[in-house]
């Protein structure tokens, strides 16, 4: 079990917050381009089902 102490060095909390900001979906307007083939973010993260290992 991956344990995140109460605190954290900046390194990891720096870490933490790019993993929050890119766990996100898609704009709207981006998936009603016409020439879009991607329909979701396929990197997106569960945070009980995968873990960063930081």
């Amino acid at each position: 079990m991956n344990v995140q102490p109460s605190q954290k060095t900046f390194r990891t909390k720096r870490i933490l917050a790019k993993a929050a900001r890119q766990n996100r979906p898609l704009p709207q307007w981006f998936r009603l381009k016409t020439d879009s083939k991607i329909q979701y973010n396929a990197k997106r993260r569960h945070w009980r089902r995968t873990k960063l290992n930081i």
